[in-house]
């Protein structure tokens, strides 16, 4: 392991078998047949063991995205050119994209957060400005960023993890922007897995199938410099991106201090895995929302043994699928603390 990732990972406990024993006692009591709200069961007895809690309180959530640029987008991976990214981010600050929507409709804190976007001057309106550089490196025929440049944006991740948590939210979503980031998470995923990037490769904004080709010789060309290295500190700099890493940050920082986190999809897996490469204890912190749209992200879910709540057909990222499971999580929560007890209802048990 990395050394700086190492410290940054220390002390990341798993949640409480004995409150998960606890919450699971108390639905074999609850007037349905056992096992009748399946997952939705599973969620409460989840939420109980990272709350130590036996009956879980409603979950403050707190969604944070991260922006950059990569440099491997004038390549024409996407669909859309770069600049999209931070006219996206002004978006972002001015409260009218996609996951501004959904953040407002579960009441979720709400940060976005420039860690590398590629224009000049101050962010806009609405956007915290931790740029770290304009945007990373072409990581088809460089390495993307440095490792020093890896370790302040995980730093970064963190910090906002710890804002988050000290404004009183138990469950934290991360969510990211950035033209050609679905060309570096394909790059971290099929490196991590050892995978044949032609099953990792998706059509990320909408590209065509000849730009998908494109795109495959990329990332080809890309694991090809890179080489064999798993080091996670060292795959981060040389195939990620700057949010990427901050998102990595984010979660190895909300597992440390006891706080769950839901995945949104294809990028958030890419730095799922990362992170628990970094330390394996994270996966006990992680809920996977929803199976992306995007070719690989199954196989990224599958290596981390997370199975998706739902299946949208979703692949815009920002953190959205994330955020729309949030009320199924609120209902699996309050049927685990309201519903009565066979006893408490007068209703005869099973025999």
């Amino acid at each position: 392991m990395n050394a700086a990732a190492g410290t940054l990972a220390a002390g990341i406990a798993p949640p409480s078998a004995e409150f998960a024993q606890l919450a699971r006692a108390r639905q074999e009591t609850l007037i349905k047949p056992r096992g009748a709200l399946g997952r939705l069961e599973d969620l409460a007895c989840w939420f109980a063991a990272c709350q130590h809690r036996a009956v879980p309180r409603r979950i403050a959530p707190a969604i944070t995205v991260f922006a950059a640029d990569h440099g491997v987008a004038k390549h024409g991976v996407s669909a859309y050119p770069a600049a999209v990214t931070r006219q996206m981010l002004r978006s972002l600050g001015e409260g009218v994209a996609a996951i501004n929507v959904l953040a407002r409709s579960i009441d979720a804190e709400f940060t976005a957060v420039d860690v590398g976007v590629a224009f000049d001057g101050a962010p806009p309106a609405g956007v915290h400005d931790e740029r770290i550089a304009p945007g990373t490196q072409d990581l088809s025929v460089e390495p993307a960023m440095t490792v020093a440049q890896v370790q302040r944006a995980l730093d970064i991740g963190a910090r906002y993890a710890r804002v988050a948590i000290a404004c009183g939210c138990d469950l934290l979503i991360a969510g990211e922007i950035g033209i050609g980031n679905t060309t570096a998470a394909a790059c971290l995923i099929s490196a991590a897995l050892g995978a044949d990037p032609a099953s990792i490769v998706g059509n990320g904004t909408g590209v065509n199938a000849a730009q998908r080709a494109h795109k495959l010789g990329i990332v080809r060309r890309a694991l090809d410099r890179h080489g064999s290295c798993r080091e996670p500190v060292d795959l981060l700099a040389s195939l990620g991106g700057f949010e990427i890493a901050a998102t990595t940050g984010f979660y190895l920082e909300s597992a440390r201090a006891g706080v769950p986190c839901v995945l949104d999809g294809f990028i958030s897996a890419a730095a799922a895995l990362v992170g628990c490469a970094i330390d394996p204890a994270l996966r006990e912190w992680l809920l996977a929302s929803h199976l992306s749209g995007e070719r690989g992200h199954g196989a990224a879910l599958a290596r981390l043994a997370l199975v998706p709540l739902v299946d949208c057909g979703m692949r815009l990222g920002e953190g959205t699928g994330a955020a729309l499971v949030v009320p199924l999580l609120q209902s699996a929560l309050r049927l685990h603390a309201e519903m009565a007890t066979f006893a408490e209802a007068g209703v005869s048990d099973a025999v």
